[in-house]
């Protein structure tokens, strides 16, 4: 529990180029990084043999539902930061859409100390806004004049649509005190209540899974998405636009999004991302898997999909979340509509990308971008995303060349299935570390699933993240 490991003859994805090399991490930093050389092994370091394996820097998970506190069924921040570092997660942003909503400061700190006796990574937390709760969100991320940014909290989330929770801000003029009122970034669900109330009638009666798309259609995200930018603009406000899955959405808005680092000018900064389920399925994996696939905002169209992959290689989308929401297989098996909408994606969704690269799709580089080094640039976290001398020990060997098929009874998830089950997949995770402490190994002798190697709290911390101006 030192810190201290050597990681010899590993293809390193490095900032600007991968090779083959050496990585040497000291209490819990990198210190060395040698491409195409060799490090001598001191005696109080772990060495860890590479060779034939991907290092690559953690992972980032900007968006789950960990369900803690109030429903430990589904998952709480243990079985979570379990399931995140199975797949390479090293740090995650849960959401503050439980039982009940954390909505004040005092929330937020109970939640910060169940992580920090419960995860094995990295934590973070949004806290959740309501009509009023504007002086509740100040004193969690300050004001436009004075923003402040506490150790593990990373933004307000405001549902503009009503999802799987209790919170709901769909009107203009509260909308509106939220952005001209806090500091900090904002991270908006953006589905129009309104729309999705006048079209619910549309699909009365019907229980066919494809009604749940046409319900939630894309013009009722566009609508949102549409008004989160414009109170953005206004105010100046710090924007993230969370899981986009609309082709309309992403082209609209090309040329409006960037990454902080490489923003000018006095104009709100707005990013936004996808999930590896809005790049992987779509209308015809949901008429087969049924209410497994359904979430809010849906899986859509084939075309939806070519155009997401577009606008994400184009750098219109910047990162990659799983919006990993576990409900169990009990209530999903009630069918539309009374099924709640949500899946599990934490574990999985860094060899989905992985495999889509492997595919040919994109690059591993590709993938270490969108899932890792673009998150921490859109969240102005601290010591997070490259493998570069000087930043965080947080790093992980991948397997690019086995290919493993999900099964349900492999997940680490406490609902224990997959939207994958029955994929094969590459890029699976060998060994997560955090801070240099190995946290998690997949081998022949743990089997496919693998194990956790520290207890619950001994491993990780609140994620620093410097405010916004």
């Amino acid at each position: 529990m030192t810190g201290n490991i050597l990681i010899h003859g590993a293809t390193m994805v490095l900032p600007g180029e991968t090779g083959v090399g050496d990585l040497r991490i000291r209490g819990g930093l990198i210190e060395s990084i040698a491409l195409g050389e060799t490090l001598e092994p001191m005696d109080d370091e772990l060495f860890v043999d590479g060779t034939g394996l991907h290092l690559m820097p953690g992972m980032i998970d900007p968006q789950v539902h960990f369900r803690d506190p109030g429903q430990p069924e589904k998952e709480d921040l243990g079985s979570g930061s379990a399931a995140a570092v199975s797949g390479g997660i090293t740090s995650f942003l849960d959401m503050p859409n439980n039982k009940p909503s954390i909505t004040t400061l005092e929330g937020m700190k109970s939640k910060l100390k169940t992580a920090s006796e419960k995860c094995v990574n990295n934590y973070g937390f949004f806290i959740g806004a309501t009509p009023d709760n504007v002086s509740d969100l100040q004193d969690a991320v300050g004001t436009p004049d004075a923003p402040i940014a506490i150790p593990g909290i990373c933004g307000i989330k405001i549902f503009m649509g009503s999802s799987t929770g209790t919170l709901l801000v769909n009107e203009r003029e509260a909308l509106e005190r939220i952005f001209n009122g806090t500091g900090g970034l904002i991270a908006v669900h953006a589905e129009d209540e309104k729309r999705m109330d006048e079209r619910r009638e549309l699909i009365e009666g019907r229980t066919d899974i494809a009604a749940h798309a046409e319900w939630r259609d894309d013009i009722t995200a566009l609508i949102a998405t549409q008004l989160a930018v414009e109170l953005a603009q206004a105010s100046g406000h710090r924007l993230h636009v969370l899981h986009l899955t609309s082709g309309i959405e992403a082209d609209w808005l090309d040329g409006i999004t960037m990454l902080p680092s490489t923003a000018t000018g006095d104009g709100a900064i707005i990013t936004t991302e996808t999930l590896p389920q809005h790049l992987t399925f779509d209308e015809t994996d949901v008429a087969r898997e049924g209410t497994r696939l359904q979430m809010n905002p849906p899986v859509r169209y084939a075309k939806d999909r070519e155009t997401l992959w577009m606008q994400l290689k184009a750098g219109t989308i910047q990162c990659i979340a799983t919006d990993h929401a576990p409900h169990t297989l009990e209530a999903k098996a009630l069918g539309f509509p009374a099924a709640p909408s949500g899946m599990p994606g934490v574990e999985t969704s860094l060899a989905v990308m992985l495999t889509h690269a492997k595919a040919g799709a994109c690059s591993i580089e590709d993938v270490v971008k969108w899932m890792s080094t673009n998150v921490a640039d859109c969240f102005n976290m601290v010591g997070k995303g490259r493998l570069e001398e000087g930043m965080d020990g947080d790093v992980i060997l991948v397997d690019m060349d086995t290919v493993r098929t999900v099964e349900d009874a492999q997940t680490w998830t406490r609902v224990g299935w997959s939207p994958f089950n029955g994929r094969d997949l590459v890029g699976w995770t060998q060994v997560t570390v955090v801070a240099g402490v190995p946290v998690f190994e997949r081998s022949p002798e743990t089997g496919p699933k693998g194990r956790v190697l520290v207890e619950p709290g001994a491993a990780g911390t609140p994620l620093i993240m410097t405010p916004w101006s």
